[in-house]
């Protein structure tokens, strides 16, 4: 019993050991991965630190020996370092030069709106993130609510489509949340009259790409403008919907890096922290489709007055039944009911309170004649019913209803009328939807009801391996040092059950549901009898039988084997046998002293 109970306590302890374990090693373990992975200095000098401690020590051992107190491991400190763009690339900004060298605020105003917010006068500034776990990393932070906001800048080069994809990524952390708003850059196109202080939301863009949400909307544009080979016009063309679902990257205030990835052959690939979310070809994902149907319906053809869509007709011929009464109502009093024993015919329903007093300021002129409030008859709860009795209703067999001619298929049903296909005046086939419009320039015209959106790390090129490791030298250096500030698993399970109160009733199963089920399995065995023979003697109580129950218990188990009947048998007929032989022999030796009394 001792040993089940430790075995117990053991396993309890192990289980409390493991729900802490998570915090510790998220405050430990991390730190000393960013220590393996990561460029870590440490503040504290250790060298110069321990030589100062054993200095000290040196001059007070003469006077105290006393041990030196114990001292706390310094917490090591990730040193931000800007990336370098390495290789082919068209714009790279990370903004830790702390301005905004190279970008045009927008001066214009926006058509078709009130004068009050009309402007483009949204606040921009260079800074770091409100809780920032990298020091000096700086970023483009939206900082106005409720206002239009709009800033470009020129790439290095304008990107032509040819025969390399274009990639672009940039990161966006929505410090406060996100209620309404957008974080969608555009990619600019290349025309004589692009001017960027002039950019509005009319201004001509090839791509549209980025998060936007309001109330409970949550979506990842990818958007671009097709021009028509025919007519010059350009048209957008917008990408399925993706199936993930993106909630977490609006609410979990951590940096997330989106990237765009436009192949030559006509894939695309939308990625969120380098996890494709959505995917597809811009022949048969894009709505509207590029290319028009090669037939449309003919304008100019109208159904025929004469054409019949009719499928089913009330037959012509059928004529209403002599004997049909469309009068009968459909339900009659039940002439089998009987009224109930001790029905109060004469007692009514309900009866005038006759504890109720007329109000004070009871004005019959203005109020009327007051009378009682109504309350059930008392005489009534101990009778089947009071009142006048009357016989139930039911359906009346005979009623018929409306008579209405019964259907038949119409002979002369032509099916749905559609008008014609002619061939489409404004069909094209484009099959290389990829070479689009160039574009010179990348920008942010937004408007949103939160502020303090940060935006960093902006990375346009055409080259894979190139954006892979600037995004590995920003967003994976952001990544890992927002990993190691995390809580632990303990603390992550209160910050959820906060949000979500039910949870605790998940967490209460998961881990005391175990437990009992280990109580019962090591405390409640069966409790042995320990009284001795004596004891039984003692209290005369009757003592079990051990050695016939043992018996008992092995004749069960040979009735229950088949091979142990057949062995019963062939005991017994050996025993009869034997019998038989000593019974032969005691009859011959019985006879010989007979015959040698005989002969004496």
């Amino acid at each position: 019993m001792h040993q089940r109970v430790t075995l117990f306590l053991l396993v309890a302890a192990g289980l409390l050991f493991l729900s802490l374990a998570p915090v510790s090693w998220a405050e430990g373990g991390l730190e000393e991965g960013l220590d393996d992975d990561l460029d870590v200095e440490d503040e504290l000098d250790l060298g110069l630190a321990g030589t100062d401690d054993e200095g000290e020590g040196l001059e007070e051992e003469g006077e105290d020996e006393a041990p030196p107190a114990p001292k706390t491991p310094p917490v090591p400190k990730v040193t931000y370092k800007a990336p370098e763009p390495v290789g082919e690339h068209f714009f790279a900004e990370s903004f830790d030069r702390g301005t905004l060298d190279g970008w045009v605020l927008s001066k214009a105003k926006k058509d078709a709106a009130d004068e009050e917010i009309a402007k483009y006068d949204g606040k921009w500034a260079v800074e770091e993130m409100k809780d920032s776990k990298l020091p000096g990393d700086k970023g483009l932070v939206l900082k106005s609510r409720a206002k239009h906001h709009a800033i470009s800048a020129r790439l290095l080069r304008p990107f032509t489509f040819d025969t390399k994809p274009l990639i672009v990524q940039y990161e966006v952390n929505f410090q406060s949340g996100i209620d309404c708003g957008g974080a969608y850059v555009k990619l600019l196109t290349e025309t004589p009259e692009l001017n960027l202080d002039q950019f509005v939301d009319r201004t001509p863009y090839t791509i549209m790409f980025g998060p936007d949400k309001c109330g409970e909307d949550y979506k990842l544009h990818f958007i671009f403008r097709h021009k028509n080979p025919k007519t010059g016009e350009y048209e957008e063309k917008h990408a399925k919907k993706p199936d993930a679902d993106l909630r977490s990257y609006f609410t979990d205030k951590k940096t997330h890096l989106f990237s765009l990835v436009v192949n030559p052959d006509n894939s695309f690939e939308v990625l969120v922290d380098q996890t494709v979310v959505n995917s597809g070809n811009l022949l048969k994902d894009m709505t509207p489709p590029v290319n028009p149907p090669a037939e449309i319906e003919d304008p100019e053809d109208h159904k025929p007055e004469d054409w019949d869509e009719r499928p089913k007709i009330q037959d012509p011929d059928a004529v209403k039944p002599e004997d049909w009464d469309e009068d009968a109502p459909a339900q009659i009093p039940d002439d089998n009911a009987v009224k109930p024993d001790g029905w109060l015919d004469d007692e009514p329903e309900y009866i005038g309170d006759p504890d109720a007093v007329k109000p004070d300021d009871w004005d019959e002129d203005m109020d009327g004649e007051w009378e009682a409030p109504q309350i059930p008859n008392p005489a009534c709860e101990s009778a089947p019913g009071c009142g006048e009795w009357k016989r139930p209703m039911i359906d009346n067999p005979n009623h018929k209803g409306k008579w209405k001619a019964p259907m038949i298929d119409n002979p002369n049903y032509q099916g749905i009328w559609k008008p014609r296909k002619i061939p489409n005046p404004a069909f094209f086939e484009d099959l290389e939807p990829f070479r689009m419009t160039a574009f010179s320039a990348v920008g942010l015209e937004l408007w949103s009801m939160t502020s303090d959106i940060f935006f960093d790390n902006f990375f346009i090129t055409n080259d894979r391996n190139t954006a892979d490791r600037w995004a590995a030298d920003g967003w994976g250096l952001k990544k890992a040092a927002e990993g190691a500030a995390e809580p632990g698993l303990a603390a992550q399970m209160l910050t959820a059950a906060e949000e979500r109160p039910w949870l605790w009733i998940v967490y209460v199963l998961t881990v005391g549901l175990p437990l009992v089920l280990l109580f019962v399995f090591c405390c409640s065995g069966k409790k042995k009898s320990t009284a001795s023979p004596a004891d039984y003697k003692k209290t005369d109580e009757p003592q079990p039988d051990v050695k016939e129950e043992e018996e008992e218990e092995e004749e069960e188990e040979e009735e229950k084997s088949p091979a142990a009947e057949k062995n019963d048998e062939d005991d017994e007929e050996e025993e009869q046998n034997e019998a038989a032989d000593e019974q032969k022999l005691e009859d011959e030796l019985r006879r010989s002293r007979r015959n040698r009394t005989r002969k004496d």
